[in-house]
């Protein structure tokens, strides 16, 4: 997964937890343990996320369940790498991955930990996380080996909306269980210019729009070395063009500067996902109500899926390992991120109804649309001993190919071939360095 810059706005700080029994952290089981506990140093690598993010999020608590470890921390940065620090023989003991860089960032490092056996020994209620996180990083690892444990947030799409805008021009707003054609109607109706400013209807987010569809489908396709069923991309790539034929609403000139159109003030709605990291000015006065559906359609919530607490295949410290992992995941742990605005991979009602309640981002707005809609299910992945090609690869392709699309005037059917051709290039490129 990309991990956007962390942006905590208002963040309060750890909620003080008291120490507790291996019983009360969220479907921990117990396993007994004589042998007195020496010092050592166990070392995290958390992927993208922040030093400050991490200390803010999980230290605390980790330093007093487990007094006697000294954690040292490392992310993302110039020699810090999963493959610096594996190449340096300074190998993490838990390890941040996700679905997209599990075999690069991880099985291909030769670091991959079946956790199956620690889960049984500790007696540990994975039925806890949502399903759809957890059958994901089963079929991503391509084996029954479980590779991981989903640690939050996930990333929920949604349809942001300018209060300003609709008042502005006596438009009524959106409502949960909008579709896509009313959200069509109202662009068309807010798209306008006004003392000279242009005020644009719609915006979104093309790349994670694409990669994370309600269809649940694949970009690379999952059997062959092509573009995933064609027919159902023309109908999704159809459905976001009409939007940038409405005269005035045109498109940026990348698919990062329309990621971030929303915040200028003058785009109506914007299709995106709700993220703690999103840096929306404080001055917008914004809510958001459910991801739009087609007419007829499903009724899912498409979604950029968590990241995962692995272990190392190296570590000499695995029990204890999983121990600080099942910390980091407990409830309480898990209420204090939702209460911050992240979304919680825990199946506890009352934890995702505290979402957003201590960030004043999120204070007063539409929370309950992350729930809306039942979570639409991740996308198929690769057959075994098929080629792959990099999902950041593959969203990059697709999104610039949709921007292309928009921008000159391209026929869907032909901006589609000429994507399929682009992965099948993808593909070579990656055949030729397996040899």
């Amino acid at each position: 997964m990309k991990t956007k810059k962390c942006m905590f706005i208002g963040l309060i700080g750890l909620v003080s937890l008291s120490a507790c029994s291996k019983g009360d952290s969220g479907g921990q089981g117990s396993k007994e343990t004589e042998k007195p506990k020496q010092p050592y140093t166990m070392m995290i690598h958390g992927g993208g996320v922040s030093a400050e993010e991490f200390d803010q999020r999980f230290r605390s608590v980790i330093e007093k369940k487990f007094p006697h470890i000294t954690f040292e921390y490392a992310s993302n940065g110039k020699g810090t790498n999963m493959t610096d620090l594996v190449s340096a023989g300074n190998v993490p003991d838990i390890v941040r991955t996700d679905t997209p860089t599990l075999r690069t960032g991880y099985l291909d490092l030769g670091l991959g930990y079946d956790l199956t056996e620690l889960v049984k020994s500790f007696n540990y209620d994975t039925n806890r996380f949502n399903k759809i996180f957890m059958n994901e990083i089963y079929e991503a690892g391509g084996s029954k080996a479980l590779y991981g444990l989903p640690v939050p947030p996930y990333f929920p799409h949604v349809l942001y909306y300018n209060k300003d805008i609709f008042d502005k021009f006596g438009v009524a707003y959106p409502k949960d269980g909008v579709t896509w054609d009313e959200v069509y109607e109202l662009a068309k109706k807010l798209t306008r210019t006004d003392n000279g400013t242009t005020i644009r209807g719609f915006s979104f987010n093309a790349m994670s729009a694409l990669r994370d569809n309600t269809y649940s489908l694949p970009i690379l396709d999952p059997n062959e070395d092509k573009l995933a069923n064609m027919d159902q991309w023309k109908s999704i790539f159809d459905n976001f063009k009409r939007f940038y034929e409405i005269p005035g609403n045109k498109h940026e000139k990348t698919v990062s500067l329309e990621n971030t159109a929303f915040n200028k003030g003058n785009v109506a709605m914007q299709a995106n996902q709700h993220s703690p990291y999103l840096n929306l000015p404080a001055e917008l006065n914004w809510d958001y109500v459910a991801y739009p559906t087609m007419q007829g359609g499903l009724k899912l919530t498409p979604q950029r899926g968590p990241a995962y607490w692995a272990i190392s295949q190296t570590s000499k410290h695995k029990d204890e390992a999983f121990e600080v992992i099942m910390e980091m995941l407990s409830d309480e742990v898990q209420l204090a991120d939702s209460k911050r605005g992240m979304p919680a991979t825990v199946n506890k009602t009352e934890i995702h109804d505290a979402l957003g309640q201590d960030n004043p981002v999120f204070k007063g707005k539409n929370m309950k649309v992350i729930q809306y809609y039942p979570p639409a299910s991740y996308s198929p992945k690769r057959k075994n001993g098929l080629v792959d090609v990099p999902l950041a690869t593959q969203q990059r392709v697709i999104g610039d190919t949709f921007v292309d699309l928009v921008s000159n005037g391209t026929d869907v059917n032909t901006a589609l071939r000429k994507l399929d051709e682009q992965l099948k290039t993808e593909l070579a490129n990656e055949k030729a360095k397996a040899k």
